[in-house]
């Protein structure tokens, strides 16, 4: 079954970045030029998918708004005669089918999920966390479905971390079975570095097979009374067979403002009509 669909998850407080998350998504984030959400519907494009479900909350109406039609901008810019962006601003409202639904209360990960069910119902299905931007040659989303045509089974990133950081997230145990491809025997939230069974810690992409909505639905909520999706995996692969993609590329974490900031110098570095003078004031500043 063909990967169609994609979930981004954009219903968080942003509580790492407040004080500017108290009116502000932090999915709206400028990553140089473009907030931090339109990387993850061009990554969802990238990869193949025709529709995007956009899981959001209250506060989150900018998002809405920033996909859609702005017809007075259109018509000033066009009266300017600002060709090319105008069809910029043309393209940004015709990306992909996009629709939103709301997640009415912060019950989790796995909750937000679920509450896209009724728009994904029995298919296959890509799961993203916006926070995770991924550079690399081959977008990250696109790797996971690679390996999903390939297993036929739910597909998680997964990426190297020290044994130190290992308190941070998942962490899999994993049974390699191609180059950089794994089969999941276990995950183990947040372990210490001796309890940890590798260094394969869980990022944010998954591809998922619609067997985890069931899964979702009879999950009782865990720590801090949220319905954990790691929770619902670790049933999941006592089902069926759940995979892992160790992905090339470089992540960043622009949920905080240290991986916001790193992400940001690094996009606008490969940007040739920015990079001289920046490299020029970085020096400066050294």
């Amino acid at each position: 079954m063909k990967i169609r669909k994609a979930v981004i998850v954009a219903g968080g407080w942003g509580t790492r970045f407040l004080p500017i998350t108290r009116s502000q998504p932090k999915e709206m984030l400028p990553l140089v030029d473009k907030p931090v959400i339109q990387y993850a519907v061009e990554e969802a494009i990238a990869a193949g998918m025709e529709q995007v479900v956009l899981v959001t909350a209250l506060g989150k109406r900018a998002i809405e708004d920033y996909f859609d039609r702005a017809f007075e901008l259109e018509y000033y810019l066009e009266q300017r005669g600002e060709k090319k962006l105008l069809q910029e601003m043309r393209n940004l409202s015709n990306m992909i089918d996009i629709c939103y639904v709301r997640q009415k209360g912060q019950l989790g990960l796995g909750h937000a999920v679920l509450t896209a069910r009724h728009v994904i119902e029995d298919e296959a299905f890509a799961v993203f966390l916006p926070d995770d931007i991924v550079d690399g040659k081959t977008p990250l989303l696109r790797q996971l479905v690679d390996v999903y045509e390939r297993y036929k089974g739910s597909v998680i990133a997964v990426e190297r971390v020290s044994r130190e950081d290992t308190v941070k997230y998942g962490v899999i145990d994993p049974k390699e079975i191609a180059d950089r491809v794994f089969q999941v025997m276990n995950i183990v939230e947040k372990p210490t570095p001796e309890e940890a069974p590798s260094d394969l810690t869980v990022m944010g992409r998954y591809v998922l097979t619609p067997e985890i909505f069931d899964i979702l639905e009879a999950t009782p909520p865990g720590k801090n009374n949220e319905i954990q999706l790691t929770d619902a995996i670790q049933i999941l692969l006592q089902k069926q067979a759940v995979y892992a993609c160790e992905f090339e590329g470089t992540r960043y974490d622009t949920g905080n403002p240290w991986g916001w900031l790193k992400a940001t110098i690094s996009l606008a570095m490969k940007r040739p009509d920015i990079a001289p003078d920046l490299r020029d004031y970085l020096k400066q500043l050294l």
